[in-house]
C-alpha cells in the first residue's frame, strides 16, 4: 500500500534514510506520517488489524492517541450511572465542574493536588500529574459520555506491539500518547503515556559534548518527543488521523515502558 500522501518528510532529494549514524545522534533525518481511513472506534474493535493493513516496516514506531485505545477497551462511561460522593459533591462546587465528572477524577487519582475553577490538578493513579484524570468527553459519542484513560497503558502497548509481531513477523514500537498542558508554556502537547518496544530515556550523562566536557545531567525524554511530534499530524479536534508511524528511527528496546518517565516524587521539586 502506498504511503498516504499527508506525510511530514526531509526533500525527496535528501540522501536515503540510514537509521542511527553511529556518532551518537538517534538518526540524521526521519519520516511521519499519519494512518488514513482510520473509522470511529467502538469497544471491542480490532485496531490492530486496522494498523496492520498499511503495512508496517521493521523499527516503525507506531503513535497512537489514547482515546482510540480507551475506545477499544471499553473505558467509556455514561454519566448517568456516576453516583458523586460527598467529597465530589463539595469539589464540583469549588471548581464549578460536573459533581459526577468530579467523581470520576476522584476514582483515577491517587491524590488532588489543586483544585480551582474549572481545573482540577491531580496525581493520577498511573503516576502522572495532569489535569482532570486525563478525563475527557471530547469525541466520546453521546453527550453524557466521558472517557476515561486505559486501566494499563503500557499493557496496551506491549499487547499491540506482540500483536503485530505476531500476525506480520515485524518489529515495532507502539506509543500511546495524550495531549496535557505544561506548567508555565501555554498549548496543549503529547506525552506518551503507554510504550513498547522503543526507548523512553535516553541518558546522555557522560557524554561528551563539542568542547569534550561531560554532560552531567542531560537525558532525553524520547518517548514524550516522539508522542508531541505525532501530535502536530493527529489535531486535536475532528481530524481522525488517531495512529501515526515515524519511521527512520532505530530505537528498540524490550525493557522501556512509559512509567520510566515518570520523575519520582523525591525528585519533584515542584509539588
Amino acid at each position: 500500500m502506498p504511503l498516504p500522501s499527508r506525510r511530514l518528510s526531509l526533500p525527496a532529494n535528501w540522501p536515503a534514510m540510514t537509521g542511527n549514524k553511529g556518532d551518537g545522534a538517534i538518526s540524521d533525518q526521519m519520516q511521519i506520517f499519519a494512518l488514513p481511513n482510520i473509522p470511529a472506534i467502538q469497544p471491542g474493535d480490532d485496531l490492530c488489524r486496522m494498523i496492520i493493513e498499511y503495512g508496517p516496516a521493521t523499527h516503525d514506531i507506531i503513535v497512537i492517541a489514547q482515546k482510540v485505545i480507551s475506545k477499544s477497551e471499553g473505558r467509556i462511561v455514561h454519566l448517568g450511572s456516576v453516583s458523586p460522593s460527598q467529597q465530589a459533591e463539595d469539589l464540583a462546587l469549588e471548581t464549578g465542574k460536573d459533581a459526577r465528572v468530579v467523581e470520576l477524577v476522584l476514582r483515577e487519582s491517587a491524590k488532588v493536588l489543586r483544585a480551582a475553577p474549572g481545573l482540577m490538578i491531580v496525581q493520577h493513579r498511573l503516576g502522572y500529574i495532569m489535569a482532570n484524570a486525563g478525563i475527557d468527553a471530547s469525541n466520546a459519542g453521546d453527550e453524557d459520555q466521558v472517557i476515561l484513560l486505559p486501566e494499563n497503558p503500557d499493557r496496551s502497548a506491549r499487547q499491540m506491539a506482540d500483536a503485530i509481531k505476531d500476525q506480520t513477523d515485524v518489529d515495532v514500537g507502539i506509543i500511546i500518547s495524550d495531549s496535557w498542558g505544561r506548567p508555565w508554556r501555554l498549548g496543549t502537547a503529547g506525552f506518551a503515556i503507554g510504550l513498547a518496544g522503543v526507548q523512553s530515556v535516553i541518558d546522555m550523562r557522560g557524554t561528551p559534548d563539542l568542547d569534550g566536557r561531560a554532560l552531567q545531567a542531560t537525558s532525553i525524554g524520547v518517548g514524550d518527543e516522539l508522542a508531541a511530534a505525532a501530535s502536530l499530524l493527529m489535531g486535536q479536534a475532528n481530524e481522525g488521523r488517531p495512529v501515526v508511524v515515524i519511521r527512520g528511527l532505530q530505537l528498540q528496546s524490550n525493557e522501556s515502558c512509559a512509567q520510566d518517565l515518570v520523575r519520582p516524587a523525591e525528585e519533584d521539586l515542584f509539588r
